[in-house]
């Protein structure tokens, strides 16, 4: 898979903006969209990705997106009725889920700030 693929299924698992990544990076939204269709990126430059994504390098040249996606389908049961989910990147996939909570978490704060200063303009309806 190429490697801006990769970087862009990454990003997108994080639920992060190309406009973020390119802040980040210090560079534009069209040439940080560039970067997700490039099939080599410089060591240094996946280096500064890796970091806006809150990963390592060697995690986004492992990332097999078909691996990730079908671990969610490998689905076995055993004899009780309950089920067990073989994952393979299991540090990946947790990284990633709690990235997704804490930004989650992060949102519903800034959501929270919001209603207060409303409420404290406008009062309670």
């Amino acid at each position: 898979m190429i490697i801006g693929h990769k970087i862009k299924n990454i990003r997108e698992l994080k639920n992060l903006t190309q406009e973020y990544m390119a802040e980040r990076l210090d560079i534009s939204q069209s040439a940080y969209s560039k970067l997700e269709k490039e099939s080599n990126i410089s060591d240094e430059k996946l280096q500064q990705i890796a970091e806006a994504l809150e990963v390592k390098p060697d995690d986004i040249m492992a990332f097999d997106s078909q691996k990730y996606f079908n671990s969610f389908n490998n689905v076995t049961g055993d004899k009780n009725g309950s089920f067990i989910i073989e994952i393979e990147d299991t540090e990946l996939i947790k990284k990633l889920y709690d990235d997704k909570i804490a930004l989650m978490e992060e949102l519903m704060k800034q959501k929270d700030k919001e209603l207060e200063k409303y409420r404290s303009k406008y009062g309670e309806l």
